[in-house]
C-alpha cells in the first residue's frame, strides 16, 4: 500500500512538471539577419532573404567594398560550407573592423524539420556572433551541423575582411 501511494504521488508530480513546460514558438524566431540596435547588442529582424539553392553558383569569398576611407562599410561573403543537411553561407557587413550585420544567405531548408531547427538556430547564432564580434560562439543545441557551418563560413568572411 505504501509503494502505491509513493508511486501515485511521483506520477502526479511528474505530470504537473510536464504540463508546466512551455512549448517552443518557432513562428517568432524566423529572422535570419542581424544588425545592432542603439543599445549596442545584436537583435534579429524579421527580414527573410531567400536562401540560394545548393545547385546555384555562389561566390565563396567575394568581398565588395564601398568607396571611402579605411573605416568604410564593406560586405564580405564567406565560403559556402557543406554540411550533412545542406550548405551554410553567411554575408557579413563590416563597419570598419566591427561586424555591423550578418545575413545568412544559405542554410539547410529541405524539409519542415530543417526549417523548424534553423528558424530557431540562425537568429540565435546571429545574436551570439554580433555580441562576440567574432566566430568563437557556442553551438546551438539541436543544430550542431548548422552551427558548425555557420561558424566556419563566418570565420571565412572575417578572414577575407582582414586581408582587405
Amino acid at each position: 500500500m505504501r509503494r502505491a501511494v509513493i508511486t501515485a504521488s511521483a506520477t502526479a508530480a511528474g505530470v504537473v512538471l510536464l504540463l508546466s513546460l512551455k512549448p517552443h514558438d518557432p513562428s517568432g524566431a524566423a529572422a535570419i539577419s542581424s544588425s545592432p540596435v542603439a543599445g549596442g547588442t545584436g537583435s534579429t529582424s524579421s527580414q527573410a532573404s531567400s536562401p540560394k539553392s545548393p545547385s546555384s553558383p555562389s561566390s565563396p569569398a567575394s568581398p565588395s567594398s564601398s568607396p571611402g576611407t579605411g573605416g568604410a562599410t564593406r560586405t564580405v561573403t564567406g565560403s559556402a560550407i557543406n554540411t550533412r543537411y545542406g550548405p551554410v553561407q553567411v554575408r557579413v557587413t563590416m563597419n570598419g573592423s566591427a561586424i555591423g550585420k550578418i545575413d545568412v544567405i544559405q542554410y539547410p531548408n529541405r524539409d519542415r524539420r530543417d526549417q523548424e531547427i534553423n528558424s530557431f538556430a540562425v537568429p540565435q547564432l546571429n545574436q551570439e556572433a554580433m555580441a562576440a564580434q567574432n566566430a568563437h560562439i557556442d553551438v546551438v543545441s539541436g543544430a550542431t551541423y548548422t552551427s558548425d557551418g555557420y561558424t566556419r563560413s563566418l570565420q571565412s568572411a572575417l578572414d577575407q575582411a582582414a586581408k582587405k
